[in-house]
């Protein structure tokens, strides 16, 4: 399964530290798959700027998010989505970082998106356009759409070098964006790393953020 997913993902991270990430994280999921934690049914988002494109960074909309408004909340949705929310919090646990999130490629009214089911961190968007404009400066939705990786472990030097970013929080300084793929290797969604320090996704916390990729689209809704 590791070297599956390295190589529909293009990563150059040790398959035998994904390995042995994955048992690691398949027995803290066993051991907690009776007292899961709540599901965020609704939280706060920032107001986006003029075309929709960044957020107002420090400026919350007054009305907060409803996911409910996207997918059922029946018993077996909530159990995945409390599984979800159980292994954000154990990547938190795990190596500090100080954002993450977990999106699926979902229909809505205005069309293909990327929407946020679980997370932890500052409030961000819920939604991001799937779409090849919107790509041009956002990591989520450029992963979302090639099924490839993105590592960048110095945000400032990559916009020095003339790179596009989709800036949320200006204390990020490094980013990891990796894909999610079905049982018939279609990326449908993508995890979003963050975090306050350069150089940050080494190899041993790379692995543990690709066994999540393989783990997490079990219980997508």
């Amino acid at each position: 399964m590791a070297s599956s997913y390295l190589s529909l993902a293009q990563l150059d991270v040790s398959p035998q530290l994904v390995s042995a990430e994955l048992i690691k994280l398949e027995k803290h999921l066993a051991g907690h798959q009776v007292q899961l934690p709540s599901v965020r049914w609704q939280y706060q988002i920032p107001e986006l700027g003029e075309g929709g494109t960044c957020s107002l960074f420090g400026y919350l909309q007054d009305e907060p998010f409803k996911l409910t408004d996207y997918v059922s909340q029946d018993q077996h949705t909530t159990n995945k989505l409390a599984t979800l929310q159980l292994i954000v919090d154990y990547v938190v646990s795990q190596t500090n970082v100080d954002w993450y999130g977990i999106y699926q490629n979902t229909q809505t009214q205005e069309g293909a998106q990327l929407l946020k089911l679980a997370y932890f961190g500052a409030p961000s968007r819920p939604l991001f356009p799937l779409t090849e404009a919107f790509a041009a400066g956002s990591n989520n939705v450029q992963v979302a759409l090639s099924s490839k990786g993105r590592v960048i472990n110095n945000v400032e030097q990559y916009l020095a070098a003339g790179g596009e970013y989709y800036t949320c929080d200006p204390k990020v300084k490094s980013e990891a964006c990796l894909p999610l793929f079905d049982s018939e290797n279609r990326c449908v969604g993508i995890v979003d790393g963050e975090a306050f320090n350069n150089e940050f996704f080494n190899q041993q916390t790379l692995a543990l953020l690709i066994a999540c990729c393989i783990k997490i689209p079990h219980f997508l809704v």
